[in-house]
């Protein structure tokens, strides 16, 4: 189940706001500038589908997407328990970095944990399937796909060579809650 966990960024322990409720996290993240939507399809995909599969079980709201926002690729990624580097997958996207263009994520199956420094809030969102979520550029966040990761997901880009990171050098990552999965 989704759900958002609002933080002061100096109290870790304690979140300021919880929900579950999808609207609710929308809402939530709408006022930090945060997208935040639920897709559905009616083309029922098999284990194993191609990335073109994929892509084209969600046409719609891409094509929608590109129209409104320009991206220029979309491609799928997809992750499970028995990748042989997935120890340092995880910790590569674990420290806060930025993107100098819109981090866009749509999980079409498992979860993720995306965690959001904006101004002195964190915004921990559970994303999970039929979740799309998108980090506005220059936001600094980081995510957590947990050691045992399970996710296949969707992603759009403005910038041709992809996902990019300019990381803070901050150590707030490492004082939240990590995806235990």
């Amino acid at each position: 189940m989704s759900r958002i966990r609002v933080y002061a960024d100096q109290s870790p322990d304690t979140p300021q706001q919880e929900s579950n409720d999808h609207a609710d996290i929308a809402g939530i993240l709408a006022t930090a500038g945060v997208l935040f939507e639920r897709w559905k399809t009616d083309q029922p995909l098999a284990p194993g589908a191609s990335q073109d599969e994929v892509i084209e079980a969600y046409r719609a709201d891409i094509d929608r997407l590109i129209s409104e926002q320009g991206y220029q690729t979309v491609d799928v990624i997809s992750l499970n328990a028995d990748h042989p580097d997935k120890a340092t997958l995880r910790q590569k996207f674990l420290d806060e970095h930025r993107h100098s263009e819109d981090e866009v994520r749509f999980f079409v199956a498992g979860s993720g944990l995306f965690s959001l420094h904006i101004d002195d809030k964190v915004y921990e969102v559970l994303c999970e399937q039929g979740d799309l979520i998108s980090v506005p550029a220059n936001t600094p966040h980081w995510f957590d796909m947990g050691p045992n990761p399970s996710f296949i997901a969707i992603r759009l880009f403005n910038n041709p060579d992809g996902w990019v990171a300019n990381f803070t050098g901050s150590d707030i990552a490492s004082q939240f809650p990590r995806l235990e999965n």
